[in-house]
């Protein structure tokens, strides 16, 4: 089990997870040719994808979906509730497949575990990737934690978490209130520390890999987001990786 990160942030997303010859794309917020450079860097090309599921309907995680999937003929899975809020943005995909938060299912090699978020979208998810054994737990564009965000990521193998913003420099940046207000709510994103006392109450106790994501390139450092992750985790800094906006993270193996 592999997972790889397009790049991550503000300015686009998408995260590839390959089990077997099973490759699905989470999300895509990259225009067509810088997606496809993207995934060339992780030596696949769109032809080898299995498909794309998509977390909810803000730009930076749809905008590419729609070229991506009518090129490729690629089927897309989602929620009804991001599919009627953006039904133009999904229009000419052959194959779109609705899904229940509450329920599990298989793209080839792969079982993936919806669950809910709280975030400003019509009826936003992320996921738990799974090969029956081992489990890949992602969270990224989530207002707050709860207590079933913490029950889907218990005992994962991997965790990517969001670590959108710093507190102090979101509230001392020359954002309009209202935006603070949005970002820094109970439906806009995870800041640093919120992140960090999710992972502190997760069983981690069979963690290979952590990653920091969706770091806001005013609002937040590397630095920041890696120090807050290891100290919660109990870990070296060096051993919590970051995704990058330009670059994402290179593939992970989970053994």
């Amino acid at each position: 089990m592999r997972f790889a990160s397009l790049g991550s942030g503000s300015e686009g997303n998408a995260l590839l997870v390959s089990i077997g010859r099973t490759r699905v794309l989470m999300d895509c917020g990259f225009g067509l040719q810088d997606t496809i450079a993207r995934l060339a860097r992780l030596e696949v090309v769109p032809e080898q994808l299995s498909g794309i599921v998509v977390t909810h309907e803000h730009g930076d995680h749809i905008s590419g979906v729609a070229r991506l999937a009518r090129k490729f003929n690629l089927p897309v899975w989602l929620t009804h509730g991001t599919l009627r809020s953006q039904a133009k943005a999904f229009a000419g995909i052959a194959d779109i497949r609705e899904i229940d938060p509450r329920l599990a299912f298989v793209i080839g090699d792969i079982e993936i575990i919806p669950y809910s978020v709280p975030h400003d979208a019509a009826e936003p998810v992320q996921f738990v990737f799974s090969d029956g054994a081992r489990r890949l737990g992602v969270l990224t564009d989530a207002g707050h934690g709860t207590a079933h965000i913490e029950q889907s990521l218990n005992g994962c193998d991997a965790l990517v978490l969001e670590c959108n913003h710093d507190a102090d420099m979101l509230m001392n940046s020359d954002y309009p209130y209202s935006l603070k207000q949005r970002v820094g709510g109970r439906f806009g994103h995870l800041n640093n520390q919120e992140a960090a006392g999710i992972l502190a109450r997760l069983d981690a106790s069979r963690l290979q890999h952590l990653i920091a994501a969706h770091l806001s390139r005013r609002n937040n450092t590397p630095e920041l987001a890696v120090r807050a992750l290891s100290a919660a985790a109990a870990c070296e800094k060096s051993w919590v990786g970051v995704a990058t906006q330009g670059e994402g993270f290179s593939w992970r193996e989970i053994i």
